[in-house]
């Protein structure tokens, strides 16, 4: 009986309370024939081989560096990107299947109840949806043959696993892979939109109005930083006639009372990117450069995969996501090119006006409008099915419901839920072959989202910008609030031309650069918002390039990792200024010393920029303690931090300064004491620990995707900060780092913090990650040939079609 119940337990999976996946079956996993034995992989030996490929037209070659970068060359372009998806699924194949189940809401097929919430609210927000229109919209592209070769690949590494080669993780969940298609690209790219053009503060908008009335949010919240250098030059014409939008909107926020809804889970707001480019005439020898560094979540496997793909018609080399055909931030031996995210408003929430208790139609434009009732089964591994209906309206899903206040309920109308232009899927193949501006220019007109501000150099000298992305046309602070539903009123107008969004090529000033601030200065003539657009990393980043001349390769490098940020800079001496040092004790005087003679850099081994974070965190809290109340129960706007810093320097007895739990009234400078004796109280049994420093508090780490700690690299001794274009922060920052010098030769380095593999059994799992902390690069070998490689090539090998 023992034995039969001992089969019977190491033949099922376990939960684990606090455990982000529980156990597997463990008879399976240590297994010597399939289990995680099976993943370990050495570094010596020659895997040098030749290969039969069903799926493959003609004989290619595939060079591994060093590094583990392949390097493609195809004797034609549907081999070419074959062979992408069959290596990509060869070293991320768990990744890929992991990150289009998050975003078709599937998770809880393989881990159980824990993640329904999240399956649900993917399934409400219409993702999976969305994604098979768009791949049914690809269909339609002449580029569609490459897509289809690229799933191909994919399946074509699936098909020949035995469940002894399943990456770790499908050991450790205990599932197979299932086999690729387009949809599964398309949910690649919905999830991408999700991080990058799905953040809107319209409940915490509406919400703050209502609280304070229109003339104090105005002044609390006003959409333009003045001190902003924004991504397109002050001063640059807008050569077009604008289209002129139907009779102005007078925008109201839909009031019923204080929405309640606990807002969707947001994108990191420290999510972001830099990238320039420097005309010949601003470098040292002459030959144009560009940068680029994208920000976002760290994680291993990384969100990247540096590769190069040659064919007869292009030689591109660069960064991919893993399920996405192509490279989307490199070069070729004419155009370099990086994006950075523009943060304009594509997601407004709508009130609806139900007709019926039943929540079967709805009024618009005065009439009743009937509901579609989708009914979303959710798999849940372990236990029932879960079902749920999601009602959807002319501006798409009713994502929040609320039975209490059902005319509270709120619609989505969101840009990555409009069936895609079905030439998207081409935009960089067709920048793979670009040869100057014009190319360039051609490939984005069938870019739309998530909207991205495309950085370009060209060794003919040409640098360029483009705010580039599917813009709609709104009236001044529409789709800032939370609108009413039942008119058409409120609608959308259409869309900006794509020959009508921000953009320069070749600037007075000699270069260009981006780094998710405002797109242009307010006398564009379309109005758009965004939740959080940058204040300090694009400011110094112009200051900087301004100030430079003969700029070489290194220069670019120091400022690609530069821990300096100008919020300190801005912040700190109006704090100090208003510091009553009387009452501080002797080490709150000592701590006063550091910071003013403290260089506003926010170096690894430094304890100034704890001391400076939290003081202001600290003041920020006092300041709008009465938003911060509020923000327990409703979503709550807060001013941002250089509006705080405004009113902190020009009106220090501004009237919200004054706390709410006091009898006295309290001024600016009661506030900057009380949060200094905040910081240094909460800090005190720290500040003697002779390893407490910047990087300790920070305490950056590098998550594998299922949270699992041993598979994870923590606690990085690194610098930077959110605030500084090396922009690190606990959980993500620079992904990837990209320098190109274009000229007759090609010369480029790069890094991200992770290795090639997937397998935490490989020694390129996280091989890169001290380099790159280091602010270290890696020479990137652009080859012409295979026989360049030379002695850079680990093994190489040779595909024959079959």
């Amino acid at each position: 009986m023992f034995s039969l119940a001992l089969l019977w337990a190491l033949d099922r999976s376990w939960s684990l309370p606090g455990s982000p996946i529980g156990l597997p079956p463990l008879g399976k996993f240590f297994s010597p024939f399939v289990g995680f034995w099976q993943n370990a992989e050495p570094l010596e030996g020659d895997r040098s081989f030749e290969l039969p490929l069903e799926g493959l037209k003609e004989e290619a070659e595939v060079v591994f560096d060093e590094r583990l970068v392949p390097h493609i060359f195809a004797a034609n372009e549907e081999d070419a990107f074959f062979l992408q998806g069959y290596l990509t699924a060869q070293l991320r194949l768990w990744q890929m299947d992991v990150s289009t189940r998050r975003a078709a809401g599937r998770l809880s097929e393989i881990m159980g109840p824990r993640t329904l919430e999240m399956d649900r609210l993917q399934r409400r927000r219409g993702i999976f949806l969305a994604a098979e229109r768009a791949a049914r919209s690809w269909e339609k592209s002449e580029h569609f043959p490459l897509l289809e070769a690229y799933v191909r690949g994919v399946n074509t590494w699936i098909e020949q696993l035995r469940p002894a080669d399943y990456p770790l993780e499908f050991k450790l969940l205990d599932y197979a892979p299932e086999p690729w298609t387009t949809v599964h690209v398309a949910l690649m790219l919905k999830n991408m939109a999700l991080t990058l053009c799905a953040r809107e503060d319209d409940l915490e908008a509406t919400n703050a109005l209502q609280v304070f009335g229109d003339s104090l949010f105005q002044v609390l919240f006003p959409e333009y930083n003045p001190r902003q250098s924004p991504v397109i030059p002050p001063g640059t014409a807008w050569e077009f006639t604008p289209i002129a939008l139907p009779d102005s909107l007078q925008v109201k926020a839909s009031l019923d009372g204080l929405l309640s809804f606990r807002p969707l889970e947001k994108p990191d707001p420290g999510l972001g990117s830099n990238n320039w480019a420097v005309a010949p005439s601003k470098t040292a020898n002459g030959k144009p450069i560009l940068c680029s560094d994208p920000h976002l979540n760290f994680s291993l496997p990384a969100i990247w995969m540096e590769l190069q793909m040659s064919w007869p018609q292009a030689n591109v080399y660069g960064v991919a996501i893993p399920g996405i055909p192509g490279i989307l931030i490199g070069f070729n031996e004419h155009i370099a090119w990086g994006e950075t995210n523009v943060g304009q408003d594509v997601l407004d929430w709508y009130r609806i006006r139900w007709a019926d208790q039943q929540r079967e139609s709805y009024w618009f434009d005065g009439q009743r409008r009937p509901v579609q009732k989708i009914v979303e089964r959710i798999a849940v591994k372990g236990a029932e099915p879960v079902f749920d209906t999601v009602r959807y309206t002319i501006h798409g899903p009713v994502v929040y419901e609320d039975p209490d206040h059902p005319y509270q309920d709120l619609a989505m109308r969101w840009i990555a839920l409009d069936d895609p232009n079905p030439e998207e899927i081409s935009v960089f193949y067709r920048l793979a072959k670009a040869h100057d501006y014009e190319d360039y220019s051609e490939a984005l007109l069938h870019y739309d989202l998530p909207a991205q501000n495309f950085a370009f150099a060209c060794k003919n000298g040409d640098i360029a910008i483009k705010v580039n992305g599917k813009f709609p046309l709104k009236h001044p602070q529409q789709g800032r609030f939370v609108q009413d539903g039942s008119t058409s009123a409120t609608l959308w107008h259409g869309w900006i031309p794509k020959s009508q969004v921000p953009q320069v090529k070749n600037p007075p000033r000699g270069f260009i650069a981006s780094a998710n601030q405002h797109s242009s200065t307010p006398d564009y003539p379309y109005y758009y918002n965004g939740a959080a657009f940058d204040d300090y990393r694009g400011r110094f980043l112009n200051r900087s390039l301004e100030n430079m001349d003969s700029i070489t390769v290194e220069d670019m490098m120091q400022l690609q990792t530069s821990n300096y940020s100008l919020q300190p800079e801005e912040v700190l001496p109006v704090l100090l200024r208003y510091l009553d040092t009387s009452p501080l004790s002797a080490l709150q005087k000592r701590l006063v010393e550091l910071l003013r003679r403290w260089d506003y850099r926010f170096d690894a081994d430094r304890v100034e920029p704890v001391l400076f974070t939290e003081w202001w965190q600290a003041f920020r809290r006092l300041a709008w303690d009465e938003m911060y109340a509020l923000q327990d129960s409703v979503p709550m706007l807060i001013p941002e931090d250089w509006r705080t810093l405004e009113l902190l320097e020009g009106q220090p007895d501004f009237p919200l300064f004054d706390l709410e739990d006091t009898p006295q009234r309290e001024t600016a400078p009661d506030l900057v004491l009380r949060a200094f004796q905040t910081m240094t109280e909460e800090l005190r049994e720290r500040l003697d620990d002779p390893e407490f420093d910047w990087a300790a508090w920070k305490s950056t780490d590098v998550i594998h995707l299922s949270q699992i700690p041993a598979l994870s690299v923590l606690d990085l001794d690194v610098g930077g900060y959110r605030q500084a274009l090396n922009a690190v922060r606990r959980r993500g920052g620079p992904s990837w780092r990209m320098v190109v010098e274009l000229g007759d030769t090609v010369r480029a380095w790069g890094v991200y913090p992770a290795g090639q593999s997937g397998n935490p059994g490989s020694p390129f799992y996280g091989n890169m990650i001290e380099t790159w902390a280091q602010g270290r690069y890696y020479p990137l070998h652009f080859m012409m040939s295979p026989e360049e490689a030379g002695d850079k090539a680990l093994f190489r090998t040779v595909f024959r079609a079959r």
